[in-house]
């Protein structure tokens, strides 16, 4: 995989200043426990909130295992609420 795009939607968006961003190979990390780290580590702890209780949709697909891999594009989601 040559990078990864990721992109922030509403608290997500709010805790990094910006809607989408795209990482070059191995920075995000091969799966979602390493890119929820990366993130943590640059945002700090409202990203820690957000990745806590939100998800990640990974291609298309929801993700909450730390252990899956990466796609080309995930798409950080915070908790909705509502119904």
């Amino acid at each position: 995989m040559a990078s990864v795009t990721v992109r922030y939607f509403a608290a997500a968006a709010e805790a990094t200043g910006v809607d989408e961003e795209t990482f070059a190979s191995g920075t995000a990390g091969a799966t979602v426990g390493e890119l929820r780290e990366l993130l943590v580590g640059r945002y700090g702890a409202t990203m820690a909130r957000v990745v806590a209780n939100g998800s990640f949709l990974i291609d298309g697909v929801v993700q909450r295992d730390a252990a899956a891999p990466l796609g080309a594009q995930v798409d950080v989601l915070p908790p909705f609420a509502g119904g």
